[in-house]
């Protein structure tokens, strides 16, 4: 089981940053967006996964720790409002440049030699 979610955050964290160095704006959302969604795996499984566990204090021994359940439920909702920022930051970026280029130039294709098919 830890195999599976340690790989399955390995995964999220890998593409994230693929997505991250892109050119384009939409791409390094998304690839925001997949990291904050594997630190929030990470934090949750670092108050031990466990099963069957109470999740108040007091009517059992063995409980279930709030603490990463708090960060994670408010690392979602930050994780939300800097999602919905860089969308719009985005959208504007895109209607002032007038293309979706991270640092707003296009790049131009390399002019090939005459008379030669590439």
């Amino acid at each position: 089981m830890e195999l599976l979610y340690s790989s399955s955050v390995g995964l999220l964290v890998a593409c994230g940053v693929f997505l991250i160095l892109r050119a384009r704006t939409f791409p390094v959302v998304l690839g925001l967006t997949m990291l904050s969604y594997a630190v929030n795996l990470m934090l949750f499984a670092s108050g031990r996964l466990s099963l069957n566990q109470a999740v108040v204090l007091g009517t059992r021994e063995a409980y279930a720790d709030p603490l990463p359940q708090a960060l994670v439920l408010t690392a979602i909702v930050i994780g939300f409002a800097m999602t919905a920022f860089v969308v719009i930051l985005a959208i504007r970026a895109r209607a002032d440049l007038g293309n979706d280029h991270v640092n707003g130039i296009v790049p131009t294709p390399k002019p090939t030699k005459k008379g030669r098919k590439s």
